[in-house]
C-alpha cells in the first residue's frame, strides 16, 4: 500500500480534533499508509504497547542437531523498517507505562507471594498462618511544609485541596533544612540496613535468646519499596513476616506474635542512628528515621481488615513511581546551569541544588549523580532471601509462556524439552535504536490503552468468579 496525499488543511484540522500537532498527525497517516502496517501493529500489540521499544536487526534459525533440518528460521529484512521491536522494560512509569505496568504487576505477585504464599512457585500456603506486618518507616521533619492536617487547616492558615501543587513545599524555604533532607535520602539505604540488624536484636532480647540461638528457631523475612513523600524525603513500606528457621516453609516458634514484631519494630527504628561526619562548613550529623512509625498486622488473622491484595497492590503501585513523583525530572542533571533549563518547581529544585553543592563535600556519597533523585541512590523495590519468589524468577515465568506461544506458531511441540540439546539455535541480533516517531508514539499509546482496558475488564471478570484460581489483581 502506498502513502495517500493528504492536504495541509485536512492535516490541520485533524490534527486539532486529535487534540494533536499536524506535524505528529502527518506522521501518523504515513505509518498507518505505509506497507507492512498490520505486522507493525502487531510488533507493538506484541510489546504490550511500549513507549521505547529497542529495534533490533538480525536473524535466528533452529536446527535438528541430528539431521541438520531447518526447524525454523527469522530474519528481519521483512519486518516494517527491517527491525523487530522488543519491550524497553523501564520500570518507571514516567518513561514508559506499559512496561511499568508490567513490571508493577511482577512486584504484586511476589510481595503477594510473601504473604499468601504461591503454589506455582513452591512457596507454601502456611505461611498466611505465620505473623506478619505492614510496616511504614518516615523522614524525620526538615522543616514545617504546606499539608492536609486531620484539622484540615494548614500551618499557613489555610486549607489546601488535595491536588495543590504547594503540598509538601517549605513554608519557609530560607529556614528549611535542604541540606538534612538530601543527606537523609542519601542514607536511607544505610538506614534501613541498619534497621533490620536492630530488629533482629530486638526480636532476640524479647524472646530471652542470643542472637545466635534466634538463628536457629526464627528468621525475619521482608519485602520493602520506597515512596517519595510530597515533600521531597523517602519513606518505606514494608512487609515483615516471622518463619521458621528454614524460611517459609518452617513454622515459627510459639513466641513469634505480631503483638511482639510489632513491638520490636518499633523499638528497632527508635534505637537507628547513621553518623554523618563534619565536612568543611557542613556540620556533624546523626540521622535517625522521624517518629511516625507505622505497623499494621496483615489479613489472614482473626479481626484483621488488611488483606494481601491491599499490600501487595499499594506496594506495587509504588515500585513504578521515583523521585518525578515531587516534580523534578527522572534523568541525571550535570550541574547548575543545566538545572537552570528544566522547567522544576522551587522546592524540589532547592533539594536538586543541595546535592549539587555536597557533592564536593562527600564525594563518595556521589550526590551529583543523584540529584535527579533528590539524593536517594537504593533501589526502590528490594526483598530479603526468603521472602518470596525473585523478580526474575516471575519473568521467566513469562518468558515460559511466551516461548510456549511461539513454539505453537512455528508449528513446533509447545512442551519441546531441549534438556538433551536435541536441537540448535544460532542468532545474530545488532542494536539499531530506540524509540518511535511522534505518530508511531500516538498509536502506541493507543493500542497500550486498549490493551490495559481489555486487560482490566478481564480482571474484574474474574473478580465476579471467586472459585477461580487467578493470577491476582495483575
Amino acid at each position: 500500500m502506498t502513502a495517500l496525499p493528504v492536504a495541509p488543511e485536512a492535516v490541520a484540522g485533524a490534527a486539532a480534533s486529535l487534540g494533536t500537532d499536524p506535524s505528529t498527525l502527518a506522521d501518523l497517516l504515513r505509518v498507518a499508509n505505509s506497507p507492512g502496517f498490520d505486522r507493525w501493529q502487531e510488533q507493538i500489540r506484541r510489546t504490550g504497547g511500549c513507549s521505547h521499544p529497542v529495534r533490533l536487526q538480525g536473524q535466528t534459525v533452529t536446527r535438528d542437531r541430528a539431521s541438520g533440518d531447518v526447524l525454523y528460521s527469522y530474519r528481519t529484512d521483512a519486518e516494517p523498517g527491517g527491525v523487530l521491536r522488543v519491550a524497553c522494560g523501564n520500570r518507571r512509569a514516567s518513561r514508559c507505562p506499559s512496561c511499568a505496568w508490567t513490571y508493577a504487576g511482577d512486584v504484586y505477585h511476589l510481595i503477594r507471594a510473601g504473604i499468601t504464599g504461591d503454589s506455582r512457585m513452591g512457596i507454601s500456603g502456611e505461611i498466611r498462618q505465620h505473623p506478619g506486618v505492614f510496616a511504614t518507616l518516615t523522614a524525620p521533619s526538615f522543616g514545617p511544609v504546606h499539608n492536609r492536617p486531620a484539622s484540615g487547616r494548614c500551618r499557613c492558615g489555610g486549607s489546601h485541596p488535595e491536588d495543590d501543587p504547594a503540598l509538601g513545599t517549605a513554608l519557609d524555604p530560607g529556614r528549611y533544612d535542604y541540606a538534612g533532607a538530601v543527606l537523609w535520602n542519601n542514607h536511607a539505604g544505610d538506614l534501613w540496613r541498619r534497621f533490620t540488624i536492630y530488629l533482629r536484636r530486638e526480636i532476640a532480647a524479647r524472646a530471652g535468646l542470643t542472637q545466635t540461638a534466634l538463628k536457629e528457631v526464627c528468621r525475619v523475612s521482608f519485602g520493602k519499596v520506597a515512596e517519595f513523600q510530597k515533600r521531597g524525603a523517602v519513606h518505606f513500606h514494608a512487609v515483615v513476616r516471622l518463619d521458621g528457621p528454614d524460611g517459609p516453609d518452617a513454622p515459627p516458634p510459639a513466641w513469634a506474635t505480631v503483638a511482639l514484631l510489632d513491638d520490636a519494630i518499633k523499638a528497632a527504628a527508635a534505637r537507628v542512628s547513621v553518623p554523618v561526619a563534619a565536612s568543611g562548613d557542613v556540620p556533624a550529623r546523626a540521622l535517625r528515621w522521624g517518629s511516625q512509625v507505622d505497623v499494621q498486622a496483615i489479613g489472614g488473622l482473626e479481626g484483621v481488615e488488611l488483606t494481601d491484595q491491599a499490600v501487595a497492590s499499594y506496594v506495587a503501585k509504588y515500585a513504578t513511581k521515583a523521585a518525578e513523583t515531587t516534580g523534578t525530572v527522572d534523568r541525571r542533571i550535570g550541574n547548575k546551569e543545566a538545572l537552570a533549563l528544566l522547567d522544576v518547581p522551587d522546592h524540589p529544585r532547592r533539594l536538586i541544588e543541595a546535592c549539587l553543592d555536597l557533592h564536593d563535600v562527600y564525594p563518595d556519597r556521589k550526590l551529583r549523580d543523584w540529584a535527579h533523585m533528590l539524593g536517594f541512590r537504593g533501589h526502590f523495590m528490594t526483598k530479603s532471601r526468603a521472602y518470596s519468589t525473585t523478580l526474575s524468577e516471575r519473568r521467566q515465568v513469562r518468558a515460559d509462556f511466551r516461548a510456549r506461544q511461539e513454539r505453537r506458531e512455528r508449528g513446533l511441540p509447545e512442551d519441546l524439552d531441549d534438556s538433551e540439546g536435541s536441537t540448535l539455535t544460532l542468532a545474530h541480533w545488532v542494536y539499531a535504536g530506540q524509540g518511535h516517531t511522534p505518530g508511531e508514539s500516538w498509536l502506541a499509546a493507543t493500542i497500550a490503552k486498549e490493551i490495559r482496558l481489555n486487560r482490566e475488564t478481564a480482571r474484574e471478570a474474574l473478580a465476579d468468579m471467586p472459585d477461580l484460581e487467578t493470577e491476582g489483581e495483575w
